[in-house]
């Protein structure tokens, strides 16, 4: 697959810091609002500029969009956002606790994206597709990296440790929430030698977390590319931001559910519907599953259950997921969530959360019952995205989460 250096904007490093952001889906406009208060750099005024027009004003407004505008552009004119003299790639390390997760920034072609080399696993929404292509087009800019695995190759993991054990990060700092970012600038030759590694020796890369904004970045493209009589595939808007790790690296938190009525069941008969269902039902002190197969379900009262069922050698990828089974199984016929994507009835928590959230919801009344998942692996997710077929809704997790705003591309 291609990669290429890009001659992006990045964050004056007095202001890295404030400028660096969550991603634009992980929270709602409150909690954006709340994030940016008294952050005048920050680019959840560009990515959600919504929280700087009185709350009256829709999200996809005309002038939410013309804010950002503004915004993007008062950051380079006050000297915040400052333009690279050389085109570059980036390593980005994340450390989480225990947890580290090195990765390549670098710019991605949306003719890959296209012809599947960059592989999908999501649908995306209408609604929000269209919502950040016309951010992109707007700002002529990605503004914050799509999450991109891809099998380990040991060639660019020894160009990584060259770099980041022997020379002094761009960026190095831990944000509010404890997580330590450091990025380290890698240009000339060695930018091209990781160019030419990726071309030769990764065939493909897999969107970890990302679709809209990957999807966005191709229409963008393909739109400027129909407007250019002179197109080559070779202009900036041909390419979008990336971030690329090594798949051993990375880690999957579950993404749990909480139902909010038992469907007209009582927790007996609920149980007793599960095991009509094929699945055992078993008392536990456990919280968490500890291997595939297997589901905790919290009624209140400190009860417990794991659910577990023997595998299916006949399954498809997708339908061997855990999700998957316990949709076909237990959420759809017994709790009547006929499509979670779309019912009011049922939330999904990010396992970053913990048990004890699902605990919460139900002790406190604000559901009936809570499932505990293990974690989607990476492997099920690239054999997934290997088949063409696509995930469940809300089957993985990424922690640690991107920030935004460290290096941006233009074009």
């Amino acid at each position: 697959m291609r990669l290429k250096p890009i001659l992006g904007l990045v964050p004056a490093p007095q202001h890295v810091v404030e400028v660096a952001a969550v991603p634009y889906d992980v929270v709602d406009r409150a909690e954006a609002a709340a994030l940016a208060a008294g952050k005048p750099y920050s680019l959840l005024h560009v990515d959600r500029a919504e929280i700087d027009l009185p709350e009256t004003v829709d999200a996809y407004d005309d002038a939410v969009y013309a804010k950002a505008r503004e915004n993007f552009r008062r950051l380079q004119a006050d000297g915040v956002l400052v333009r690279e003299v050389e085109p570059a790639v980036y390593f980005y390390r994340q450390t989480m606790g225990g947890h580290t997760q090195t990765g390549l920034i670098a710019g991605c072609h949306i003719e890959d994206y296209e012809n599947d080399l960059i592989k999908k696993h999501e649908k995306t929404r209408q609604v929000k597709e269209d919502d950040r292509t016309r951010l992109v087009d707007t700002l002529s800019a990605h503004t914050g990296p799509v999450f991109l695995t891809y099998r380990d190759d040991a060639a660019v993991d020894a160009i990584e440790r060259e770099v980041t054990g022997a020379e002094r990060p761009l960026f190095d700092f831990v944000a509010d929430d404890g997580i330590g970012h450091a990025v380290w600038r890698v240009t000339g030759e060695r930018a091209s030698r990781l160019a030419a590694l990726f071309a030769r020796e990764v065939p493909c890369a897999y969107v970890a977390d990302g679709h809209h904004r990957s999807a966005s970045a191709a229409r963008v493209g393909g739109e400027r590319r129909s407007r250019n009589p002179a197109h080559t595939g070779e202009e900036d808007y041909n390419w979008f931001l990336g971030v690329l790790f090594p798949a051993s690296q990375l880690r999957i938190l579950p993404y749990n559910r909480a139902v909010l009525d038992l469907h007209g069941h009582t927790a007996d008969s609920l149980l007793a519907a599960i095991a009509a269902a094929g699945m055992a039902v078993t008392p536990t002190d456990g919280k968490q599953p500890a291997a595939p197969r297997s589901v905790h379900l919290y009624l209140g009262g400190g009860r417990w259950y794991a659910l577990s069922w023997a595998p299916d050698p006949t399954a498809s990828p997708v339908d061997a997921l855990d999700v998957s089974v316990l949709q076909a199984r237990v959420l759809g016929p017994i709790l009547g969530i006929d499509d979670p994507r779309t019912s009011e009835r049922i939330d999904f928590i990010g396992g970053i959360r913990g048990p004890e959230a699902l605990e919460q919801r139900v002790n406190e009344g604000r559901a009936a019952c809570a499932f505990s998942m293990y974690p989607t692996t990476v492997d099920q997710l690239m054999a997934i995205s290997d088949a063409g077929q696509i995930m469940p809704p809300k089957s993985t997790w990424f922690e640690p989460k991107l920030r935004s705003g460290l290096v941006i591309q233009t074009f």
